[in-house]
Parts: C-alpha cells; structure tokens; sequence
C-alpha cells in the first residue's frame, strides 16, 4: 500500500471557505482512504493549471466561487479532460444540490459543513473511484 497522501485539490476564491473545507474533511478521512494531502488554490487558472499537470486525486470546489463558481468549472472540467479525476462541490443551500448533480459532480457537500458528513462523503467518493470498471 502506498504511503503517499491522496492530493485534493480545493478551490475557492475565499481563503476562510478553503480552510472550512479542510478543517471538515481532515486529514484522513476514513481509515481505508488513508491520509490525504491538500492543495488549494483561489484562481480558475490555478485550478486549470494543476488539473492539466494531473496528480489530483479529487477536486472540491466552491459553487459559490466569484467571478466563476465551482458548478460551472466542474461541468468545464468534465467536458474538456479526458479522465477528470472526480469532483465535490460545495454549496450554500442544500435546494442547490441539483446544480451540483447538472454539473455532472459525484458529490455535494452543503454549507455549514458538517466533519462527519464532509468526510464521509469525499470517502465515499474517493472509494468509488477505486472500483473496477465493469463493462459488458
């Protein structure tokens, strides 16, 4: 088993939402995830940028980002990388979850972060990834 930390990449334009994120999901998130290793960033160009040089094992991004929100740099990202690594938007109101769901995200985190739920969730996520693909 590999000792090197997952990266996830968090961005929001606002520092204090970054950090939220990252005090809600830890550092290991679940034991069988093992640790994870952030690395955020405040700018769509630096969520591009490390996008484009890979390594990113997951993505949260802040719907509420300003001037472009999370929801539609995850659609973006979806549409222009081939094997985008998946992606966890966080939203203010738990009636937007729909918009994260039309980005094409594989998880919502809602806003106040709840620890358990936000780790969970990015476990969740992150084990899904491991899966095989079964195609018939």
């Amino acid at each position: 088993m590999s000792t090197q930390p997952l990266k996830i990449l968090v961005f929001s334009h606002r520092p204090e939402v970054r950090e939220s994120i990252v005090t809600a999901v830890g550092r290991r998130p679940a034991a069988d995830v093992g640790r994870v290793a952030y690395l955020e960033v405040g700018t769509v160009s630096e969520v591009l940028m490390a996008m484009d040089e890979g390594g990113v094992d997951l993505a949260i991004l802040d719907g509420e980002a300003q001037p472009t929100g999370g929801i539609g740099l995850c659609r973006q990202l979806k549409d222009e990388i081939t094997d985008c690594p998946p992606i966890v938007i966080a939203v203010r109101r738990r009636d937007d979850r729909w918009l994260a769901t039309w980005s094409r995200a594989e998880g919502v985190l809602v806003h106040p972060l709840d620890p358990l739920t936000a780790a969970e969730t990015v476990a969740d996520v992150l084990r899904s990834q491991r899966l095989p693909a079964t195609r018939g």
